[in-house]
């Protein structure tokens, strides 16, 4: 379960860290070495007899209920009217060590905005938010998942998420940081606000960098001077933005993260290889989203799209010529209440137990490939269209623009087996 980039084997000494499967039946263990250390093994077993190796292992490990402890804190809003609306700035603190991008990095960050923008305050030198400003460090998604179940206000006064996973990648990690929108099943103008600010940033940095003259030079002393280079990125699942802006709960995020970084889950992942620019340029752009006439200050109202409301998908399908639904087109879907929040988390795919359960094939919807996203997208948004509006053919469109085409055959197999699991119904 590691993320293969182009630098994938080239270094030898990297230890890659993953996981078995959290349900196998086969109560076993495992452990991982270096590339280098598993040729020399297999170099040694390979000269046959006398050559063996003895493993010696005592695995204390067992599956009962828990709990999760989840830091929280807030900045209290100043207007009477928005303060009880809650901007949240998440990151997740939950990775093996050393984990210094994969997220200290964004832990670190959020911390320093929260330390800053309070000693701000109370100095006068900036005015308390319009909206109260909460700072969330959970398990990665599970802990996002079991925080906004378990405490269902939280879902409520939330009406934006900035969250970061992975901030801080120096030159040696090759990382790329992207500001990435939502997924097109919930349009908002935070995205939009997010990347206006990334491109002020990759503009100031690139003065800076192409000429040592800039009005915001932001470089920390010990860190590097290149320019930023944010992308603006389509949206990319993997870390508890997904979560919040999940159909369940239709939560706007910004998704500020790295990618790729040839050192994530490794031992290679250390304080030495983050950039304190990168670092200080980070919180930068999640304070002038906050403020000055950013998200938390900002007078238009974080409702949902009305229902039915479609996003103009020209830029990739031109649907003029769209012919009318019919037959299996015509379903109509309407997601239920529960369950909340994305199917698969780590360890756990809520659909494959239930489906096995119900005696429920496989959805071929789940293995497809298209042009820009797989299985794993496509069912995401699928879930996210079926609002009780949206017509099967409407949401097969809607996938289509959003990953690339995919056959109608596929969406409707898929909505068929979310309700013979319980999760959606009919509208008839």
């Amino acid at each position: 379960q590691n993320q293969k980039t182009a630098w994938w084997g080239e270094d030898e000494n990297l230890i890659r860290w993953g996981h078995l499967e959290t349900f196998s039946p086969n109560k076993t263990f495992a452990f991982m070495v270096s590339l280098k250390r598993a040729r020399a093994m297999k170099d040694w077993l390979g000269r046959g007899k006398g050559h063996g190796i003895r493993l010696h292992a005592v695995v204390k490990a067992g599956q009962h209920p828990g709990a999760y402890d989840v830091v929280t804190a807030t900045i209290p809003g100043a207007d009477a009217k928005l303060k009880d609306e809650e901007i949240a700035f998440s990151c997740h603190l939950d990775h093996q060590r050393p984990g210094a991008n994969d997220n200290a990095s964004g832990c670190a960050t959020i911390l320093e905005v929260a330390r800053t923008v309070q000693k701000l305050i109370s100095e006068g030198k900036l005015a308390r938010p319009a909206r109260t400003i909460r700072f969330i460090f959970p398990p990665e998604i599970e802990g996002t998942m079991a925080q906004l179940n378990g405490k269902p206000e939280f879902a409520k006064r939330i009406k934006a998420v900035v969250h970061m996973d992975m901030v801080g990648g120096g030159p040696e990690t090759k990382a790329v940081f992207h500001a990435t929108r939502g997924p097109m099943s919930l349009p908002s103008f935070v995205h939009d606000v997010a990347w206006a600010f990334a491109d002020w940033v990759n503009d100031e940095s690139y003065q800076f960098a192409a000429t040592g003259k800039a009005h915001y030079p932001m470089v920390a002393p010990e860190g590097g001077k290149e320019p930023l280079r944010a992308e603006y990125s389509a949206y990319t699942m993997g870390s508890d933005h997904d979560v919040y802006q999940d159909s369940s709960f239709g939560i706007p995020a910004i998704y500020l993260n790295d990618w790729p970084d040839q050192y994530i889950h490794t031992n290679f992942d250390t304080a030495a290889n983050i950039d304190p620019t990168k670092l200080k340029r980070a919180p930068l752009r999640r304070n002038e989203a906050e403020y000055d006439g950013g998200i938390s200050n900002s007078e238009r109202q974080f409702s949902p799209p009305p229902p039915g409301f479609q996003v103009p998908y020209d830029r990739r399908l031109n649907t003029s010529n769209r012919p009318k639904a019919a037959g299996d087109g015509l379903l109509t879907y309407s997601r239920k209440n529960e369950p909340r929040g994305p199917l698969a988390v780590f360890g756990y795919d809520y659909f494959a137990v239930h489906a096995k359960a119900a005696g429920v094939g496989t959805p071929k919807l789940l293995s497809y490939e298209g042009l820009w996203g797989g299985g794993e997208e496509y069912a995401y948004e699928v879930l996210n269209f079926a609002d009780g509006k949206r017509n099967a053919q409407e949401i097969r469109d809607a996938v289509s623009a959003e990953y690339g085409p995919v056959a109608l055959e596929m969406v409707v197999e898929y909505l068929k087996a979310l309700e013979k699991i319980g999760l959606v119904e009919q509208v008839k």
